[in-house]
């Protein structure tokens, strides 16, 4: 079991952001300290949303707490995602400094939260600059999706080449980008290391829910090979076709189970 430090988004309705990566890593049998950079009702694609961030100041005095506990020493990995401020960026970038003065093996899980396509950038540009400056030189293991790498390396991403390309240019010692797109019209998930990148590819669906990303990340932190990562992901999908949320509970055990997808290798140079 590991204890796992989880900062990103909260939904009251929904399956994004905490409201997916805590009930899935608690599914693992891991321990999760959750602290939400925002409350919503629901996540921003509804019609309608209501809620507010948190502000870092509370943030801090929860961490301040946890660290008076006597529990900071115990977290294991911290993984970050949403964050909608310059303030909030800070906060996390300062929250895994403190821990890795305590824990200096704690690892860093960053899910750079910026954008997608066709939307582009979502949060606010300051915090998406603060998170290459900040957040980046710390992180251990770095999750952009295809718009965020290319933002994130001021590169074209339209292949596995180019994101092979970017994400050696940045810090993070492994980098697995998402919906990389290929020439026969499927995705591809790619993880990049200094030396090696391989991929699991999937095939394109027309719509899928929110939270992907999230549950990647979940999964990521909790030390999921990447074959057996994508795989899971892709049967809680099956089990969410046609809803508006990803359905964690209508897959049950079986996205914990399914076999694991075949990794390819793309780059050993």
């Amino acid at each position: 079991m590991r204890t796992i430090l989880a900062i990103s988004s909260q939904v009251a309705r929904g399956a994004v952001g905490l409201s997916v990566i805590t009930p899935a890593l608690q599914a693992l049998g891991h321990q999760v300290i959750a602290l939400p950079t925002v409350l919503l009702s629901n996540h921003s694609g509804h019609p309608n949303v209501a809620g507010q961030a948190t502000d870092p100041e509370l943030l801090q005095r929860m961490v301040d707490a946890i660290a008076a506990n006597g529990w900071l020493g115990e977290i294991d990995t911290v993984l970050s995602g949403y964050l909608p401020s310059p303030a909030h960026v800070a906060f996390a970038a300062a929250t895994v400094v403190r821990i890795r003065q305590q824990r200096p093996a704690c690892r860093y899980v960053c899910d750079p939260v910026l954008g997608d396509d066709p939307k582009g950038l979502y949060i606010d540009k300051a915090a998406a600059a603060d998170i290459r400056r900040l957040l980046l030189p710390l992180a251990d293991i770095l999750l952009p999706n295809r718009f965020e790498l290319a933002w994130l390396s001021e590169t074209s991403v339209m292949s596995a080449a180019e994101a092979i390309t970017a994400a050696r240019q940045l810090v993070p010692e492994t980098v697995i980008a998402t919906s990389i797109p290929t020439s026969a019209g499927s995705l591809l998930t790619i993880q990049i290391d200094a030396s090696r990148a391989t991929a699991c590819e999937v095939a394109r669906r027309s719509r899928i829910p929110n939270g992907t990303g999230d549950l990647l990340s979940a999964l990521v932190a909790a030390e999921w090979q990447l074959g057996r990562a994508v795989a899971a992901i892709d049967a809680v999908l099956d089990a969410s076709d046609g809803q508006d949320e990803l359905q964690l509970t209508t897959a049950n055990s079986a996205w914990t189970t399914t076999a694991p997808l075949q990794e390819m290798t793309l780059n050993s140079a």
